[in-house]
This record gives structure tokens, sequence and C-alpha cells, in this order.
């Protein structure tokens, strides 16, 4: 008798997404170690099954499962992994703040102690979040570096190849946005891995040496459009803003 193929992450993910809850408990149940050691990575110490924290890691996995599509570019676990991280940072932050909230509610009783205690509180949940920005920033972009490597790119690619002038930068960035919105555009770049300029030509009024000229940067602004990265999103709505 053949053995029974093993099924693709893939094909695990499209299937729970149709609605098998057989197969959706299963994969949380063996990733609950991941969970747990990605949700500890955020809270500097180990996390039980039983802390609050570790159930909001589960839900963030669950919606990542939901979420996710190999269209984006990532891995599912590169993915849920930015997710999870996300979703327990803004528990912490939801708590730190209602812990605010008290200090100040009962502050009429211990005025001048409480006011103190309350900056102190202030400062420290900012000084959180500046931190858990950059964290997250670290890790979004380790993750769409490793996207680029599969287009045969990288960071560095970028740096010296980005339109000098805004106006370059801006026809370049229209470029992207129609990749990603056009479904055939879009899949032909996933699958082949590079610009499809041939077909680009039937619907932007560039040049071709002008899209050939600036192909790695029209890459990457299309691949950061078609995956699901917060801050270097916030790059291109900067690039169009100018």
């Amino acid at each position: 008798m053949a053995k029974k193929r093993k099924k693709t992450m893939e094909e695990t993910v499209y299937l729970i997404q149709q609605g098998d809850t057989i197969l959706q408990n299963e994969l949380i149940h063996s990733y609950k170690p991941f969970i747990a050691k990605t949700v500890s990575s955020v809270c500097k110490r180990y996390i039980h099954d039983s802390d609050d924290e570790f159930s909001i890691g589960l839900i963030a996995f669950n919606e990542a499962i939901q979420k996710y599509s190999p269209e984006k570019g990532s891995s599912l676990i590169s993915f849920s992994e930015v997710l999870i991280k996300r979703r327990v940072i803004d528990y912490i932050r939801t708590q730190s703040k209602h812990q605010v909230l008290k200090l100040d509610y009962s502050a009429n009783e211990r005025e001048e102690d409480q006011t103190g205690n309350t900056i102190e509180n202030e400062l420290s949940l900012n000084d959180y979040k500046r931190k858990t920005d950059e964290e997250l920033r670290r890790e979004e972009i380790l993750q769409f570096n490793e996207v680029l490597n599969q287009f045969e790119l990288s960071f560095n690619d970028l740096l010296q190849q980005s339109p000098k002038h805004a106006d370059a930068r801006k026809n370049a960035m229209m470029v992207a946005q129609l990749i990603a919105e056009h479904s055939e555009l879009k899949q032909m770049l996933l699958e082949k891995k590079r610009l499809p300029i041939k077909q680009l030509e039937n619907y932007v009024s560039i040049s071709r040496k002008t899209i050939e000229r600036n192909r790695k940067y029209i890459i990457a602004m299309s691949l950061i459009l078609i995956g699901d990265y917060v801050y270097l999103r916030d790059y291109i709505k900067g690039v169009l803003e100018t």
C-alpha cells in the first residue's frame, strides 16, 4: 500500500480556512510550544498555559491561520510570529493603561504621591511602547529580508538602486500599487519571482527603460503592499505624500 502523502502547510491552512475544525485544533495544539516561546519573548518571562498572555497568543495564532495567504510571500510561522507579538503587546499596553487610569482615579486620596506615581507609570508605558515598536520593526525587517532573498534581492540593492528623485519614486510606487491590486500581475510576480515588464507596458505610460531601471525598487515596494508589513507601509505612505 502506498504511503499517504503528508499535507503541506499551505494545504493544511487552506482546509482549515474552508472549515476543517479538527485540523484546526490539531495544528494549534502542535504549535503551542511555538506560541508560548513567542509570547515569552515579548513578556521577558516564562509563559504558562494558564497565563492570560498565552491565551492572547493562541487567539493571535488562530487569527494568523485565518488571514494567512501564500501570496503574501512569507511563511505561516513568520506571519504568525509577528501577529502574535503585536497582539500580546497591544494587550500589555491596554493593561498598563488601565493601571494608569486606576492610579488617576484614586488621586484625590493621595494627590501628591499619586501624581508622581501616575507620571512614572505613563513614562514607563511610553518607554515600553518605544522599545516594543523597535522590536516589532526589527522583526518585520527580518521577515521582509527573507522574502527579498526569494527574489535574489537585498536591502543593499534597494539602498543603491532606489530612485533619487521624488517624482521617480512616486511613479515607481504607482507601478507597485498596480501590481499589488491587479491579481494577474501579482500572481506573475510571486510565481516567476520577476517583474512582468511586458505586461506592465499595457497598463502604464511609463517607458520600459524606466521600469527596468527601477525594477528592484518596484519589486520591493510591490511585496510590501502585498504583504502584512505595518512599519514598512509607513515608509510607502511617506513616499506617496512627498
